[in-house]
């Protein structure tokens, strides 16, 4: 099975909080991410203030195949914001799922299978 990893899940493991073995197993067979998800984690604020946990955010990033933006996933996520009023970044990796018929791994799983997705979710430590 193809993997599209969600944003989220990314952030986790990057923090060492993941509790999941099988997290180690789809990102060594299927490190896969959208755009957006590169866009989020590589946002996140803390790396504007850290550059050496900047560097190694960019540099795990970049072992990811990166899902770019294209007209057909463009046009599926539109259609996942009109019909179900989604947020945009989730209905972008959504789409690139839908698209390229990957399992969107999440601890959202709610908000994807709503929008036709299907998803795995990852134990996260508490």
């Amino acid at each position: 099975m193809a993997y599209l990893i969600d944003t989220n899940i990314i952030i986790y493991y990057f923090n060492g909080l993941t509790d999941d073995e099988s997290i180690h197993t789809i990102l060594a067979d299927s490190f896969k991410i959208s755009i957006m998800t590169k866009i989020e984690f590589l946002g996140w604020g803390q790396f504007a203030t850290d550059p050496e946990s900047n560097t190694k955010a960019r540099e795990f990033i970049s072992h990811a195949t990166v899902f770019n933006l294209t007209e057909a996933i463009a046009e599926q996520a539109i259609l996942l914001r009109q019909q179900f009023k989604a947020k945009t970044p989730d209905a972008i990796i959504a789409a690139t799922a839908l698209v390229n018929g990957l399992t969107v791994v999440t601890n959202n799983t709610a908000d994807f299978k709503r929008l036709g997705v299907q998803t795995l979710a990852v134990n996260i430590k508490q």
